[in-house]
């Protein structure tokens, strides 16, 4: 009769090695995997070059022309230093090169949206929610979205903290990207998130106290 170490041991050695989805997919991850040598900077250097090419993809197709090739580099750096930390994330859903891909596009979005609003100043009004009631005073307003709108006007002014008021109406109000905002505010995206869902958790809660449903993200409660 085997020990309860030795059923342990089996069941650990039974486990099946997660399978990749081609064979370039798993030399992609060896090799990167190795952290030096030869065999390691040449697949550093061939993945900065599909980085590069994904990159100036993404920013000529967002518009941003003006120092291309300057945001292109910078994203495509970003990008795989951000892929060789997280390559023991990659479990071989997709081929090496689309997860790959993903990172380029997201960092060129980035770089992208932070060149469109330099030289923008960003709106830090904390008592900027006053245009919350502004936006459902349309014709096709009725009494009880209008009364939602003044609630949640009057809840931003009283339950939230001047930086949550802050945030809230830069993002959702006057449409700061949030890693710009991150930018300007000298802090991390993660940190605004934690600060958005704050205040849109007691803005709910404040609502509901109220017999009101939260609105969407238009009116910055949801």
């Amino acid at each position: 009769m085997l020990s309860a170490a030795a059923s342990v041991a089996t069941v650990t050695v039974a486990q099946p090695t997660p399978a990749f989805p081609d064979p370039e997919s798993e030399t992609w991850v060896a090799d990167l995997g190795l952290g030096t040598g030869p065999a390691y900077d040449a697949a550093v250097a061939r993945l900065h070059d599909l980085l590069l090419r994904a990159a100036r993809f993404e920013l000529r197709r967002r518009g941003a022309h003006t120092d291309l090739d300057d945001l292109a580099f910078q994203a495509a750096n970003d990008a795989l230093v951000a892929i060789l930390a997280k390559l023991p994330t990659y479990r071989g859903q997709s081929r090496f090169t689309t997860w790959a891909y993903k990172f380029a596009l997201l960092e060129a979005a980035v770089k992208a949206r932070r060149r469109a609003w330099r030289g923008r100043e960003v709106p830090l009004d904390a008592e900027g929610w006053a245009l919350v009631p502004a936006r459902g005073n349309t014709p096709g307003t009725d009494a009880e979205t209008a009364e939602l709108l003044g609630a949640v006007s009057t809840a931003i002014a009283t339950v939230l903290t001047s930086h949550q008021r802050a945030v809230l109406v830069a993002i959702t109000l006057q449409d700061v990207p949030i890693d710009v905002l991150a930018e300007r505010l000298g802090t991390t995206r993660g940190a605004l998130y934690k600060t958005l869902h704050d205040a849109r958790r007691k803005l709910r809660a404040q609502l509901a106290l109220q017999g009101l449903e939260p609105l969407d993200s238009e009116g910055g409660s949801r």
